[in-house]
């Protein structure tokens, strides 16, 4: 069974705009994610920085669809002092945000076996890290899968 970590835009992505192609493949794929995690074929992980940006969302439905998401992950991820310590590294080494650098080493903290983000800049920033994790955007990840 796939261990995997999203990014929180995979959590967000239905509410982004539709008209837009590349968005509403990413929001079907991220809900398929979602629903193979219902029925349990894969593992998702929910973290403190998943929390905290959820927290810090000013559009309480948008916040209510991210916390009711957030259970269909089994694996919860605290803070660690190897998470900041990384993320630091992770940060220095490629120009990532911190809230990017967080949520990528929590994925390697936990050993996930794919890490999946919408933001193509974060998947390219993040393959170039060299990391044993597979990085992808969710399309990618269900074309894979479906292969």
């Amino acid at each position: 069974m796939d261990l995997i970590y999203l990014d929180y835009n995979c959590f967000q992505r239905r509410f982004d705009d539709p008209s837009q192609i590349k968005i509403q493949l990413e929001a079907l794929a991220c809900e398929e994610i979602f629903l193979r995690a219902e029925i349990e074929e894969i593992q998702l992980a929910w973290s403190f920085m998943h929390e905290d940006e959820t927290l810090l969302c000013p559009f309480p439905n948008r916040l209510d669809v991210a916390f009711i998401l957030s259970t269909l992950c089994k694996m919860r991820i605290g803070p660690e002092e190897q998470i900041y310590e990384s993320a630091l590294e992770f940060q220095r080494r490629s120009k990532m945000t911190s809230k990017d650098a967080i949520h990528l080493t929590c994925a390697l903290f936990i050993k996930a076996d794919y890490f999946l983000s919408c933001d193509n800049r974060l998947v390219s920033q993040a393959k170039k890290l060299g990391l044993k994790m597979k990085i992808l955007n969710p399309v990618d990840y269900i074309r894979m899968e479906d292969l």
